[in-house]
């Protein structure tokens, strides 16, 4: 009897032992490899699109509040654009965010802010070698995000800082990681430090001249008055730092709309019982609209990836468009607004037939 139940006990073991070996999780860190991989094989072709080196939305903020209450940290955020990403990350404190953009120049740009995260030693560093210029004297830890830029204020820029940063960012990436950059490549991670060099971070802005200073943008707050960027806080910068040495922010080049990169994204979470719990859309809504169908095969690609009722997406309008949809805004001041939709809501919407343009979404979705 013995033998017999020994058996059964091994025969149960070798039948759950291939689920065991073959189940997965989310990683703790990717390889340089495995990085790299999901860049190259997750990506689609690059598309046009304006150069965008800092975000243009002033209510990015205003939403974060309520998304933390929406929201549990260690799942998976998806997002669209520059530097906005990292204050929403540092918010939602996710185990992997990937960065998904038409523009193969948004990828390149992340590289760049990876390497510089990893090469900081705190924020006022962070600072001083994305705008090449000296670190001010007394800059701390502790320092507010409006005592830390006045520090910047009268600082002009270094060319031997430059040089040097730029050197050690290439090198990072190319050396230090690996990455196979090709010459292109460099010369365009060249051009966005020159651009930032140049400017400043009290005139580097994003497009339109009534768009946000990067000062000004981190300096912003939610609408209960509480600064929540990335470099709100030692804390907030830290979470970001982590995850980019971790190499769990992983840029992509991609459409929303593509065949490609948000199917392999949702197919690689799935294999992972993981669940996207934030995406941010920014505007790109609005333009996958304008070209027809494209739309509509964006939400084909959004209900494919692995959701819970908590998964939410994060939208941004301008005010002039915000108003012709309806939408009330906060305050008079704000020249963007940001709303938070759950995407279960938008999606049954849609599969019902009951969202047809991108109007329709935000007067069924609130």
């Amino acid at each position: 009897m013995l033998g017999n139940l020994l058996r059964t006990v091994i025969t149960v073991i070798l039948f759950l032992f291939p689920l065991v070996a073959t189940a997965a999780e989310l990683p703790t860190a990717l390889s340089d490899q495995e990085f790299w991989r999901m860049v190259t094989e997750f990506s689609e072709a690059g598309g046009a699109f304006q150069l965008e080196l800092m975000s243009n939305e002033d209510s990015a903020q205003f939403v974060i509040p309520a998304l933390k209450q929406m929201t549990r940290p260690g799942g998976v955020y998806i997002g669209v654009g520059p530097e906005q990403n990292f204050t929403y990350i540092a918010a939602i404190q996710p185990r992997l965010a990937f960065v998904v953009d038409i523009r193969r120049d948004n990828m390149l740009q992340h590289l760049l802010y990876k390497a510089l995260f990893e090469l900081a030693s705190d924020r006022a560093d962070f600072l001083a070698r994305l705008f090449s210029r000296k670190r001010p004297l007394g800059a701390d830890m502790s320092a507010s995000v409006k005592s830390l830029f006045e520090g910047f204020e009268a600082a002009e820029p270094d060319a031997a800082l430059y040089d040097e940063n730029l050197a050690a960012i290439l090198d990072r990436l190319s050396t230090r990681h690996g990455f196979p950059l090709t010459d292109a490549d460099r010369s365009r991670i060249a051009v966005f430090m020159n651009t930032f060099r140049a400017a400043g971070p009290y005139m580097l802005r994003g497009s339109g001249d009534k768009n946000l200073t990067y000062v000004q943008a981190m300096s912003g707050s939610d609408l209960t008055g509480l600064n929540q960027s990335y470099l709100a806080s030692e804390e907030n910068f830290k979470r970001v730092q982590e995850l980019e040495r971790q190499n769990l922010i992983v840029p992509l080049v991609g459409d929303f709309a593509g065949d490609k990169t948000i199917v392999n994204i949702g197919q690689y979470l799935k294999s992972r019982d993981a669940i996207v719990n934030v995406f941010y859309v920014s505007n790109v809504e609005r333009y996958l609209w304008d070209q027809g169908a494209r739309g509509k095969q964006f939400y084909t690609n959004a209900a494919a990836l692995p959701l819970d009722p908590s998964s939410t997406f994060i939208r941004s309008v301008t005010s002039d468009i915000s108003r012709r949809l309806g939408v009330r805004l906060p305050d008079g001041t704000a020249n963007w607004r940001s709303f938070l939709a759950p995407m279960a809501d938008s999606l049954k919407a849609f599969t019902e037939g009951r969202v047809q343009t991108y109007r329709e979404m935000f007067e069924i979705v609130r």
